[in-house]
């Protein structure tokens, strides 16, 4: 009688458990993140030799200008090195000139002559750097610019070339800005064994607080983003274009902290439990080696559960008998986050598995199989942020090595989990630090002379 009881649950265990719960409507949708805005600070330093070098490789070493002396004459000039200074929130710059010039009756003649430019640096909505309010002034303690004229207009001349020069120029950034919000925009790949992730930072705004000088130039600079980790990989449609800058009265200093909401789709969740499996296929049982579970299927139950599917497969023997089992097992639980890591504590067979291994209890493990597929569904989290925290912690050098964006991700930490109907969101929270500096801390800029 026994065995013919026992031949009775084997021969049922052919077909599957029913499910149970039911499984809810299938989605052809991509899951949806919802990310809130936050803005990351980013701190930008230039020094005072950083600039003076921005500034050499800029500007002009030579050139020609004309002015009016018993007809036209061209005036030629060469200038030095640029000194800088700062004071009352202005910068100040100053360069020797040399001035070559032909006069009438003095034939060519060479005078030297200081050039001093007092201004506000700023930064405009369209990334150029220049001086604000700039006032231009030429000297020089040549006497003949006293007893010669046509030394006065080659003065005035030099004067207004500088001016005009001082007025036009910038220091255009936006092939930086273009290199970093690429950079930023474009979705990283995150490793989850056979699941597909990526991470997306969506930049909406770049705001700019006020200018600090103090013995250089400092500036907190603040991208707003919209952050989010897709899985699967979505198709994002971003401007190619950085946003405008917004000069703002203020901003908040040091580190920040974006919260960024993970969508997975069920389905990546079951491609990632695949690592805990060899071959596709997880052994549990000492006592039956050939026994297996296998083809892992996630998806949510109306009461916020997580519903793990298993196939459980191989080869059994009791009581002298002997047949093969191919039947599906379903658990239950409510997801949590530990220390990072996704696990479900208190996963337990449905009720119908729990009925069907209960039958087999003299041969099969029901704790066994059920601490399998806890272990199974445990993720790791950390590990993948590792991975994210390595790409975003690295200097991106830029301009010859004249400076560098460098930023650190001090923590990435998990700190919600919640079921949807065909997906799961997980909330992960991350503080870190980033700065800009010019030059580079660390890396020596090549001398002027090989620039």
């Amino acid at each position: 009688m026994r065995h013919l009881w026992l031949l009775t649950l084997l021969s049922a265990s052919c077909a599957s458990v029913p499910l149970y719960p039911s499984r809810p409507g299938g989605s052809t949708g991509a899951p949806h993140a919802d990310p809130l805005p936050a803005k990351v600070v980013v701190h930008l330093t230039a020094t005072s030799d950083g600039l003076r070098q921005a500034l050499d490789t800029r500007v002009p070493k030579s050139g020609e200008t004309t002015f009016e002396l018993r007809g036209t004459r061209a005036v030629a000039w060469s200038r030095g090195p640029f000194t800088l200074r700062f004071a009352d929130g202005r910068v100040e710059m100053k360069t020797d000139l040399t001035l070559e010039v032909d006069l009438p009756v003095l034939g060519k003649q060479t005078v030297p002559v200081g050039v001093t430019v007092v201004g506000e640096p700023i930064i405009t909505s369209d990334w150029k750097a220049r001086l604000q309010g700039a006032k231009v002034k030429l000297e020089s303690k040549d006497l003949r610019l006293r007893t010669a004229q046509g030394f006065g207009g080659a003065m005035e001349s030099a004067t207004k070339m500088t001016e005009d020069f001082i007025e036009g120029f910038s220091w255009d950034l936006a092939p930086q800005i273009k290199e970093a919000y690429q950079k930023l925009a474009t979705p990283i790949t995150l490793p989850a064994g056979g699941a597909d992730g990526c991470a997306l930072l969506r930049v909406t705004s770049i705001e700019a607080g006020p200018t600090v000088i103090a013995g250089g130039f400092e500036k907190d600079l603040a991208l707003v983003v919209e952050p989010s980790v897709t899985m699967p990989c979505g198709t994002p449609t971003l401007d190619p274009e950085p946003p405008r800058l917004s000069n703002v009265a203020t901003l908040p200093s040091g580190p920040f902290t974006v919260v960024v909401p993970i969508a997975a789709r069920y389905e990546e969740l079951a491609r990632a439990m695949t690592l805990a499996f060899t071959d596709g296929k997880l052994f549990f049982s000492s006592t039956y080696k050939e026994l297996f579970l296998s083809n892992p299927e996630v998806f949510a139950s109306a009461s916020d559960q997580l519903v793990v599917k298993l196939h459980l497969s191989g080869p059994i023997k009791a009581a002298g008998l002997s047949a093969n089992l191919d039947g599906d097992l379903y658990f239950a639980g409510h997801p949590e986050v530990v220390d990072n890591e996704l696990r479900i504590p208190d996963l337990e067979p449905t009720i119908e598995t729990s009925s069907f291994l209960l039958g087999l209890k003299a041969s099969l493990d029901k704790d066994g199989i059920r601490n399998q597929a806890r272990s199974a569904l445990k993720l790791d989290l950390g590990e993948r942020f590792a991975a994210v925290r390595e790409k975003l912690s690295k200097d991106v050098a830029f301009d010859n090595n004249l400076g560098c964006l460098r930023a650190n991700v001090a923590k990435i930490e998990v700190t919600g989990v919640y079921p949807h109907g065909s997906y799961l969101r997980v909330y992960v929270t991350t503080t870190a630090q980033a700065g800009v500096y010019i030059p580079c801390p660390g890396v020596t800029a090549p001398p002027l002379a090989e620039r």
